[in-house]
């Protein structure tokens, strides 16, 4: 969550996140000098060295691929961003609240 929002307004405008168990989903919008390969790569990077120190693990963290998609219009960003709102919630129904999404559910 702190890789993916640390650069936010000076990389890229980030518009939501949700950081589940095994999966992150993101709508961001780079800006016109940082190609998306290049911020998921960073995103990666700092995220993965970060958790094999914290937990003296070593090896791979992250899958190589990752998948985009272009968010055509608002009707299909609005469904986007209730997706990533509501996704730990379906994953675990019965939870109340969720630390690692934003902007939180209304």
């Amino acid at each position: 969550m702190n890789a993916i929002r640390h650069f936010d307004g000076s990389r890229y405008e980030l518009h939501a996140y949700v950081v589940m168990n095994n999966h992150v989903h993101v709508i961001v919008h780079p800006w016109p000098e940082r190609e998306l390969e290049w911020i998921i790569s960073s995103w990666k990077s700092y995220s993965a060295r970060q958790i094999q120190r914290s937990r003296g693990l070593r090896g791979p963290v992250w899958q190589r691929e990752y998948f985009d998609r272009i968010v055509r219009d608002q009707e299909e960003f609005r469904e986007k961003l209730r997706y990533i709102q509501s996704n730990p919630f379906k994953r675990w129904p019965g939870l109340e609240s969720y630390l690692w999404v934003w902007p939180l559910l209304e």
